[in-house]
């Protein structure tokens, strides 16, 4: 099967590799190669011959901004890909990200998710749960000095590696038509998450809770975590940091 894969950060290098070792003609597209999904240059070439599209790009901000990039960039990857006379198109999302309307790249994600659900092409949407490897990062935002700030959101990290081999199995596949939940096998709350690293990786700030920290600050209650009918996958957080 020949399946073009837009994006080919962190996510969509390991579903080129997953597919490309299950056989299938993978090719990665993005800036880098030329495509520019905001003015459209490089679609056409990206989208040739493809008879399924995995869009895994994401917008460089996640304020306002980022509305105008989900909006103008699927409208742009929609036209193509029916065009191209692609016959499925996969995008990646966030499990409860409709269910978080004060944060305004959710509401973008959200967006993103509703013009692939009445666009053209047979569709399927994969929402994981946060990744493992943007729990440090997270703690970056809101450290100063030795001190992290975290709210005690409910979190439920998932390895990047297994958002990756689902995405490429539901790409290999028949299209949804709806949505696929994934997480991974343990909740926490945020601060938890961070004090469980620092004491893994032997740094010396520390955690203090705090309601009003960071990105997260405005979720309420445990929508980030797996729905119900959701696919829980095996890693373990503490055992991925002993991996890392």
């Amino acid at each position: 099967m020949k399946i073009s894969v837009i994006g080919t950060g962190l996510i969509g290098s390991q579903v080129l590799g997953d597919l490309t070792a299950a056989g299938h003609e993978a090719t990665g597209h993005s800036r880098s190669t030329g495509l520019d999904l905001l003015t459209g240059d490089g679609l056409d070439d990206a989208l040739r011959g493809a008879e399924v599209v995995v869009n895994l790009t994401n917008s460089p901000t996640f304020d306002d901004a980022s509305l105008d990039f989900f909006r103008t960039s699927v409208t742009n990857l929609l036209a193509a890909a029916q065009a191209a006379d692609v016959g499925h198109i996969v995008t990646l999302s966030i499990v409860g990200v409709d269910r978080v309307p004060g944060m305004a790249y959710y509401r973008a994600k959200t967006l993103q998710e509703q013009l692939v659900e009445t666009g053209p092409i047979p569709y399927s949407i994969v929402r994981a749960t946060q990744f493992m490897e943007f729990v440090a990062p997270t703690m970056e935002w809101t450290t100063d000095g030795d001190v992290v700030r975290l709210p005690a959101t409910p979190i439920q990290p998932i390895s990047s590696a297994e958002v990756a081999a689902e995405v490429a199995e539901v790409a290999a596949g028949t299209p949804l038509r709806g949505i696929r939940n994934i997480a991974g096998p343990d909740v926490f709350t945020l601060d938890e998450l961070g004090r469980i690293t620092l004491e893994a990786t032997g740094d010396h700030r520390h955690v203090v809770t705090d309601p009003t920290a960071g990105l997260f600050a405005v979720v309420e209650g445990d929508v980030l975590t797996a729905p119900e009918g959701a696919q829980v996958t095996a890693t373990h957080y503490r055992d991925w940091l002993r991996s890392h």
